[in-house]
């Protein structure tokens, strides 16, 4: 099923829910990927999604494992696609390959610069910018198209307002929703929703999230993307980080509170950075459908953002 046709139907309430993998290099970590499917599986995700590897390096196995995830497992997936590395032609005849294995849904991505350049050049015949992929999709093919944001601002982008404006050339372009790049203060998510809808950005936008597990992975990845930690998030963290299993525990415990705070105030889903592995995931997403933060009727949670009704 299209990604855009389920979150039309979410939009009656029920959030969606999806995991995002990577193509493993090993057969090891193939087995692992496999693994954790199976175990994730069992939750019901409305879609997951495979990522590219660095410089299009993993194009055919991305291709592959989106199509074993929807013949095998019977789980809708989504393939991520970037410009890197190829010319138009190469672009179009991998969406043909694509449409042809009978995958509906890419993300469409300018990728980042090849390995061993520090600075982004197109490919010569190839595409420079995500927008002019998404229009490429949505003008020659039958995909439901999405698009990656940034609510601490993509990196190369000159400023914040001038970051909005190319997110919604590529919304007008076709990409018909957002996934967010993870962070981890939700108030630089609703801030930038808040902003995306009066810059005219209409689309869903799904938050990213990713449960802590690793101290040092995760302060590796957050430096990585330029995503920025809560100061009492900061002070937990290092409390415990001599201590793995205290930080796992209190990375799903956070997460927790971080995804009922979005769906509690009408984040349409959450997209899980699973890093290829289940018990976080499974904990954060069972704990999430026992305490349904997105029935405000129920929780009272949405009541917190809520201005105070004017006095009589």
């Amino acid at each position: 099923m299209r990604i855009d046709e389920l979150l039309d139907a979410g939009r009656s309430g029920e959030p969606i829910f999806s995991f995002e993998f990577f193509p493993p290099r090993t057969p090891e970590g193939e087995e692992n990927l496999y693994a954790a499917l199976r175990e994730l599986r069992e939750l019901g995700p409305d879609f997951v999604s495979v990522t590219y590897g660095a410089g299009g390096s993993t194009r055919g196995k991305t291709i592959e494992i989106v199509t074993r995830i929807r013949e095998e497992f019977g789980l809708e997936a989504m393939a991520h696609f970037t410009c890197v590395n190829a010319t138009t032609d190469d672009l179009r005849a991998t969406l043909a390959q694509m449409q042809e294995a009978g995958i509906s849904n890419v993300l469409a991505l300018r990728g980042d610069p090849p390995q061993g350049q520090d600075r982004w050049t197109k490919t010569e015949g190839g595409l420079e910018y995500s927008r002019e992929l998404v229009e490429l999709i949505d003008r020659e093919f039958d995909f439901a198209v999405g698009a990656a944001c940034f609510p601490e601002t993509h990196l190369d982008a000159v400023s914040p307002e001038a970051d909005l404006d190319y997110l919604k050339a590529k919304a007008d372009a076709g990409a018909r929703f957002l996934i967010t790049q993870l962070f981890f203060d939700n108030g630089v998510f609703h801030d930038f929703v808040a902003r995306a809808r009066e810059a005219g950005i209409d689309v869903p936008i799904i938050p990213g999230v990713m449960p802590i597990s690793d101290y040092a992975q995760i302060a590796r990845i957050t430096t990585m993307c330029g995503a920025t930690w809560p100061e009492h998030v900061i002070g937990e963290l290092e409390a415990r980080k001599d201590d793995p299993a205290a930080v796992a525990a209190f990375g799903v415990s956070y997460a927790v509170m971080q995804c009922a705070d979005l769906l509690a105030h009408g984040a349409p889903g959450i997209h899980f950075y699973t890093l290829n592995r289940s018990p976080a995931t499974r904990a954060i997403l069972s704990a999430l459908r026992l305490w349904r933060p997105w029935d405000a009727e129920r929780t009272g949670l949405g009541e917190a953002r809520k201005p105070p009704a004017p006095a009589a």
